[in-house]
């Protein structure tokens, strides 16, 4: 596997399983382009699973080479290495980051981690609830680039247009990445890195002052940033770099009648979804058609790896074609 080694590999996993539609056609596109893929997802759908992981429980890890042919994946295990995970998300991405990979497949090293293509919105608060986003965030602990991606319908007509997206999303990523990632599995913690929080000091110049563009592509290099991609039906073929909306889950518990003592029964699953209008968000965005990439941090707030308040400003700064602008030199 040298010479697919030479521009590095893409770690693939998602929360619908493998064998889900999104997770198809974005394998398929990006075997179309020439990208060496190598995936760990999980069996089956873990949707709305969050960063759950199982502890203390086997879970076996299976090659999936019948998918290669029934895919029509060119190249064959040279360049899509495809395996599933009796597991979360999470654990997808902590099974291969923590020495599955490297024992299943000695030598590979993954330059970015890819989650998706989600059927279903991933905006606003479902960021808490997510597989798809907590796998990305899991793997920014460990230290790895990483993109969650997801089409904003639950019905898959018009989801190419999301795959179309995220392949592009990719290659603008893979731009500012090394073939082998930086600091994977963080054998080293650099506390006065520029894009880091200083709190609770708040400095009157901050370290990254000169160079913000630079220290968000560090940040996302060392994994303590990621890329939340929402693409709608209907897609438009404009992106915008987004921050999280605030959206609403109306009605979301349905219950069953009491009847003498038998206990009710309740069912999660919103009735309707209301947002409120908030500037450069993701929900206001996916509604008028444009594809929302949001900068999210991987690290929660007080923690040392946090990123600097004040440098997720520079976020929200988009280049021309609307991505954000720390992405390009």
């Amino acid at each position: 596997m040298s010479a697919a080694n030479d521009q590095g590999w893409i770690l693939l996993t998602n929360d619908d399983g493998i064998e889900a539609p999104g997770f198809r056609l974005l394998v398929q596109a990006l075997n179309k382009a020439g990208h060496n893929v190598v995936a760990f997802a999980p069996h089956e759908n873990n949707s709305a699973a969050g960063m759950r992981i199982n502890l203390g429980t086997p879970m076996e890890l299976r090659n999936r080479d019948d998918l290669l042919s029934q895919w029509d994946l060119n190249g064959g295990k040279d360049k899509t290495l495809l395996f599933e995970l009796e597991g979360t998300p999470c654990d997808t991405m902590i099974v291969a980051l923590d020495g599955g990979l490297e024992h299943a497949v000695p030598g590979i090293q993954p330059r970015l981690v890819v989650s998706g293509v989600n059927l279903g919105p991933n905006m606003s608060q479902d960021s808490y609830h997510s597989g798809t986003m907590g796998a990305a965030r899991e793997a920014g602990l460990y230290g790895m680039p990483a993109i969650a991606s997801s089409f904003t319908s639950f019905e898959t007509e018009g989801m190419e247009g999301a795959v179309e997206a995220t392949v592009q999303l990719i290659e603008v990523a893979l731009g500012v990445l090394p073939v082998v990632p930086f600091n994977l599995r963080r054998p080293k913690v650099d506390l006065s890195a520029t894009h880091l929080t200083r709190w609770p000091e708040i400095p009157e110049h901050p370290a990254w002052e000169s160079d913000p563009k630079s220290a968000l592509r560090t940040a996302f290099q060392q994994g303590e940033l990621m890329l939340n991609l929402n693409v709608p039906p209907g897609w438009n073929g404009e992106v915008s770099t987004t921050r999280l909306g605030m959206r609403w889950y109306r009605d979301a518990v349905s219950f069953s009648s009491i009847e003498s003592d038998e206990a009710a029964t309740f069912t999660i699953g919103a009735a309707s979804i209301d947002h409120s209008v908030v500037a450069q968000s993701d929900c206001d965005t996916v509604a008028k058609g444009t594809a929302s990439v949001s900068c999210l941090p991987v690290w929660p707030q007080t923690h040392p790896l946090a990123l600097d308040d004040k440098l997720l400003t520079w976020a929200l700064e988009s280049c021309e074609g609307g991505n954000p602008a720390w992405l390009y030199d």
